[in-house]
């Protein structure tokens, strides 16, 4: 199926609520390949299911030192410093406690699919599940155009063989911009999740990723700043989780 037809698929899948998307009354666990994917993708999601009383745990794979490669006022590791800084600044916003959130620290850019970095990360995500009582597990698209995006996908491929029985659900983020003909496999199926209630949160965490929304870092003209159209588009009343098979 073509993206731009699988995405149009996307924005009209059923709305369901919390309970369907993470049955059981468990925990969810949210993979991010790297700090704001998170909030961007799942924003809605998380803080929704803390109002809930659901187990939340978020999982950063890479450092997110990518971002801004050639600045020297933030060499890698103030870089990474700062990034997880921001990550916990948003899951604040959500209502997420630092405890929650767990940093894998894989070179962004070089997120490993598969071998013995990967089962490692895969080991440590079902560890994560199993100790919040995780019913769902939620990952970036694998036809997102990022190969960190990919990459994480795959890990959790192989974290979900550890953790048979787990409802899995991936969720776009750069797929949105995927040229109209690419071909993404078959028809989607899963749900959207109404986040109206959550949409302040939502993009106060986003805009809690300085870094990335900002000229925060002035000294890397290269380097990566989101575009206010994705955070909008992002940001609006619903969002969109593609069930895994």
């Amino acid at each position: 199926m073509r993206a731009d037809a699988f995405l149009e698929a996307v924005k009209a899948l059923p709305v369901a609520d919390l309970a369907t998307l993470v049955p059981d009354g468990g925990g969810l666990v949210v993979v991010a390949p790297h700090p704001d994917d998170e909030s961007l993708g799942c924003g809605g999601l998380i803080a929704q299911a803390l109002k809930q009383g659901r187990a939340v745990r978020v999982v950063i794979v890479s450092d997110g030192c990518g971002s801004h490669p050639n600045s020297k006022a933030y060499p890698h590791d103030r870089l990474r410093s700062l990034r997880e800084a921001e990550t916990v600044a948003a899951m604040a916003e959500l209502g997420l406690g630092l405890e929650h959130i767990h940093f894998l620290r894989l070179p962004d850019g070089g997120v490993p699919s598969e071998g013995a970095e990967a089962e490692a990360a895969a080991d440590r995500i079902a560890e994560i599940a199993r100790k919040g009582r995780a019913s769902a597990l939620f990952v970036t698209w694998r036809h997102d155009p990022h190969c960190d995006h990919t990459a994480s996908a795959a890990i959790v491929d192989l974290a979900r063989a550890r953790l048979p029985g787990l409802a899995a659900y991936a969720y776009p983020v750069w797929g949105w911009t995927l040229p109209a003909e690419r071909e993404v496999g078959p028809s989607p199926e899963g749900f959207r999740l109404a986040v109206e209630g959550e949409r302040a949160a939502k993009r106060r965490a986003v805009e809690a990723h300085a870094s990335q929304v900002s000229g925060l870092i002035e000294d890397d003209p290269s380097g990566f700043q989101l575009e206010p159209a994705m955070i909008d588009r992002l940001c609006g009343p619903h969002e969109w989780y593609i069930t895994l098979d």
